[in-house]
């Protein structure tokens, strides 16, 4: 293995399913997929071919992602698993891989955000229309880097499918982990599951585990002094359809408000691992063919493509015996295998130059679906399929002619818990001694700053995922297309040694190491942010990339820039010197002898990141310790 390992530490801890990309049927693709199941073989790894689903699906049908166990994939949707009550979270490629040659990975514990919902869901209204309200309503960055714990007197009516969804798009919402309790729902969830599957032999979903299950599920409460870092409460009952975008989950409105719009639509999805279940399915299959008779199908309007997978081959299997994927076919759907696709910009359907697409996908961002230049939308199935149907963004109620959720606002409150003073003076007042500097490790950090000047600038925008599954593309390539979907003018307006600074929650979105790599190629080795994704500080951490949180910087260069034309890219004659013994940077005009603009103190490095750079990243520091 590459990085020098000779054997899994632990098979049993591992488990390979190959779900992106599995419409590319070439050769070096195909050869890719056999070596990996080569690899499963001789190391004794479970494994899942292209074609059985998407690998949260896998996780969660199988029991591999489990009740009261944190489950950690190499994909930013790990968070899916919360909705079982098992603490997913997202790793990166360079983690997986140190977890196959030593069994542990290391994970840095976040602020943990109460959610309360409240309240009963209104008829129709699905957890696609809770998470995209969600994100929409609370858009400040509350839940950022945070792990959230759902609670309140709405669970108990709230289906696991909902859930799943609910906990794998708190990835968009920012969050690091969404959790939901283990409660009589979920349980009776799994004796349902074991039902299903006929046999009491199952390896992890069988009586005994689930009779285990029932005993530790009485012990993890949170304390009734539980601090939070705050709490987000949402009236469920107060809410109706939903739909973000366009190409951003921090904007949503109700349906009812874009229909009034007549916002006409090319394509439409109804795929991927956040609402491809046979719930989702039956959802979509109930608007369009709502009296079940195959002869009286509500047909996909004229110009319009509608493309559905089932995030497994049971699900898809299970929606044929139920006669759901007729209805959809019958109406015109274009089916496509169990796996990623047009979600991630890969395979048949993906958006065109000026295209408008609605999806019940997890993430819209300019480009993740196609052209850069094409609008997208995230709704529930059901509002997917109203809108397929009439060929622009429209609700259920519109196509089955009843009557539409009453709505007259959603009821929602925030209560923040900060830091108890005493807290805070004990941090401040600690005496400051110089940072450690190790051998090899440099003690300064210096370059001109280039503005990248916008927030939530995300990894498709940073390293466009047309890209990402090309294993062989060159350093000199991936220089070239850096922040190419962002600005095709940064590749000439940055040049190495720069220091990038951009908005807050910089590196939003998937797990793709590419994002770190490429700025990397670009010759970039800082970059400063307001606030960074936490998925991109762990990918820079692990492959040598540094990065500062500095606020008031960002404040400060708007502030500069108020009211100049907009760039997208701007060189700001600014120069920034990075201390790392002192812990302080300092930001000068003109040149690093310049007159000084900011001078602050920022975290400390600590010796064991410092080593981890040194070693040229994870992978390094993993060969050295083998």
């Amino acid at each position: 293995m590459g990085l020098g390992a000779t054997k899994i530490k632990n098979p049993s801890q591992i488990v390979n399913t190959l779900d992106h990309d599995i419409q590319n049927k070439s050769e070096k693709n195909l050869t890719k997929y056999k070596n990996i199941e080569n690899f499963a073989k001789k190391h004794h790894i479970d494994h899942y071919p292209a074609g059985r689903g998407i690998g949260h699906q896998i996780m969660i049908e199988e029991g591999y992602a489990f009740p009261l166990n944190m489950t950690v994939a190499s994909d930013s949707h790990s968070n899916t698993y919360g909705g079982l009550g098992s603490l997913g979270t997202p790793i990166v490629r360079t983690d997986a891989a140190a977890i196959w040659a030593t069994g542990q990975t290391w994970w840095q514990i976040p602020p943990v955000a109460q959610v309360e919902l409240k309240g009963q869901l209104p008829q129709g209204v699905s957890g696609k229309d809770i998470i995209v309200a969600l994100c929409g309503l609370f858009n400040n960055d509350q839940v950022l880097n945070h792990a959230i714990e759902f609670t309140g007197d709405s669970l108990n009516a709230l289906p696991i499918d909902h859930r799943l969804t609910i906990a794998n798009m708190t990835t968009e919402w920012g969050a690091l982990s969404g959790l939901f309790p283990v409660d009589k729902t979920l349980i009776d969830w799994y004796k349902n599951r074991l039902q299903k599957l006929g046999t009491n032999n199952h390896p992890r979903i069988n009586p005994k585990t689930i009779r285990a299950l029932e005993e530790k599920a009485k012990i993890p409460k949170a304390d009734k002094d539980a601090h939070y870092a705050k709490k987000l409460i949402i009236d469920l009952a107060t809410l109706t359809h939903y739909v973000s975008g366009p190409n951003s989950v921090k904007v949503s409105n109700t349906v009812q408000d874009l229909s009034q719009q007549d916002i006409k639509i090319n394509k439409a999805y109804l795929v991927s691992c956040t609402n491809s279940r046979l719930s989702d399915l039956q959802s979509a299959a109930d608007v369009v063919c709502p009296t079940g008779d195959l002869n009286k199908v509500n047909k996909v309007a004229p110009g319009v493509e509608f493309y559905v997978a089932a995030a497994s081959s049971e699900i898809e299997a299970d929606a044929r015996k139920s006669g759901a994927w007729e209805k959809l076919l019958k109406a015109g759907c274009i089916p496509l295998p169990s796996g990623c696709g047009p979600c991630i910009g890969l395979g048949a359907g993906l958006l065109e130059p000026g295209e408008v697409g609605i999806s019940a996908t997890n993430r819209n961002f300019k480009g993740r679906m196609g052209s850069k230049d094409a609008l997208a939308y995230l709704a529930s199935p059901a509002v997917v399929a109203a809108s397929a149907v009439l060929g622009k963004i429209s609700s259920p109620a519109e196509v089955l002619s009843t009557s539409e959720i009453p709505f007259s606002g959603v009821k929602t409150e925030i209560i923040e818990n900060p830091v108890v003073e005493e807290e805070v003076n004990a941090q401040t007042e600690a005496p400051k001694q110089s940072v450690e500097i190790l051998e090899g490790f440099p003690r300064e950090f210096s370059g001109e700053l280039v503005l990248c000047d916008a927030d939530n600038i995300n990894t498709d925008g940073i390293y466009p995922g047309k890209y990402t599954y090309q294993d062989d593309v060159p350093k000199e390539k991936m220089a070239q297309v850096c922040m190419e979907n962002y600005d095709a003018e940064f590749r000439t307006k940055v040049h190495p040694g720069d220091i990038v600074v951009s908005g807050f929650n910089f590196g939003t979105g998937s797990s793709r190491e590419q994002a770190a790599t490429a700025l990397l190629a670009k010759g970039i080795n800082l970059v400063v942010s307001g606030s960074f994704g936490n998925i991109f500080s762990r990918n820079s951490i692990n492959n040598a990339l540094l990065t500062l949180e500095i606020p008031a910087l960002i404040k400060k260069l708007r502030e500069k820039y108020q009211g100049a034309p907009k760039e997208l890219t701007r060189r700001t004659g600014w120069f920034l010197k990075w201390d790392v013994a002192d812990a302080k940077v300092v930001v000068t005009e003109g040149s690093l002898d310049g007159p000084v603009i900011l001078e602050q103190k920022v975290g400390e490095l600590g010796k064991n990141l410092q080593e981890i750079i040194v070693k040229g990243g994870l992978e390094g520091w993993v060969k050295s310790q083998l």
